[in-house]
């Protein structure tokens, strides 16, 4: 599935269009640098382009069983992880838990949301910069100093056992909150062929079954779901073999269309006069 992120300033959506009144820009002159700073750091950042295109909350139907009722998925936890939950709030619980640790690479994903992106590409071109390089380094600076560049995935390991937890977050627009965790574990792992190794594997299945069931309750969605309503862009979970998703489509939905609302009224075109 596709990538569905520290924070250098906190600019919320209300905020933006105050910012862009301080860039002074002049299309004229088109100036060498500006707010375009040195990227230093933000080289070291493993960056991916987000929203429009992302495919994973185009959901099918969800349809609650005929003898269950809603559940109250928005409060359910992957280790203390919710939807909802801010980026620095998961910071505190995964302190707070102890179960989990950064992964050694890649444990901060940053996103720029593609429709930003168009812009940002277009204002650095208008400053005579082209290079690929280069274009990368202005399109990354303006959107970190206009907090548009934010935290999008945070990469756990508990590394007695390998089990993975990957949270994914909205952004600044939307308070850069948790819409996705996805966790991971071994359990349908085959060690050999044997038939003791088979025995094995399907015990760790159920071992692990039982323990969703511990936790969470009964599906009330086939035999595999979660959910809050027929409806999927709610919250839900879906369990899999040695995976539960724990999502919030609505919330990813909402930002996604934030993003693009905002940055086509903050297209910096130039001062046509006519």
């Amino acid at each position: 599935m596709k990538h569905f992120v520290l924070l250098f300033g906190i600019f919320t959506f209300f905020a933006i269009p105050t910012v862009w009144a301080d860039d002074d820009y002049d299309f004229v002159e088109m100036p060498d640098s500006g707010d375009v700073s040195d990227a230093g750091d933000i080289d070291t950042y493993d960056m991916t382009t987000s929203g429009g295109d992302d495919i994973e909350c185009a959901l099918t139907s969800v349809a609650i069983n005929a003898d269950s009722e809603p559940i109250a998925v928005a409060n359910f936890d992957i280790a203390g992880i919710m939807v909802g939950m801010s980026f620095e709030d998961v910071q505190i619980a995964v302190r707070e838990n102890g179960l989990y640790v950064p992964t050694a690479k890649n444990n901060i994903i940053y996103s720029l949301h593609q429709d930003w992106r168009h812009n940002l590409d277009y204002e650095c071109r208008q400053r005579k910069i082209f290079a690929p390089k280069q274009l990368e380094n202005c399109i990354r600076s303006l959107a970190k100093n206009r907090g548009l560049l934010y935290a999008s995935e945070m990469h756990l390991i508990r590394e007695r056992t390998g089990e993975t937890i990957d949270v994914y977050f909205t952004s600044n627009a939307t308070d850069n909150t948790v819409w996705k965790i996805v966790y991971k574990n071994d359990v349908n792992e085959v060690e050999g062929d044997a038939k003791k190794f088979a025995v094995q594997r399907e015990r760790k299945i159920m071992a692990f079954w039982q323990n969703i069931l511990d936790k969470y309750g009964v599906p009330n969605s086939d035999t595999d779901k979660w959910v809050s309503s027929d409806n999927a862009y709610d919250p839900m979970m879906t369990a899999y073999y040695g995976q539960l998703e724990l999502t919030d489509c609505g919330r990813y939905a909402d930002d996604d269309s934030k993003n693009t609302i905002q940055a086509k009224d903050n297209f910096v075109a130039k001062p046509y006069a006519f």
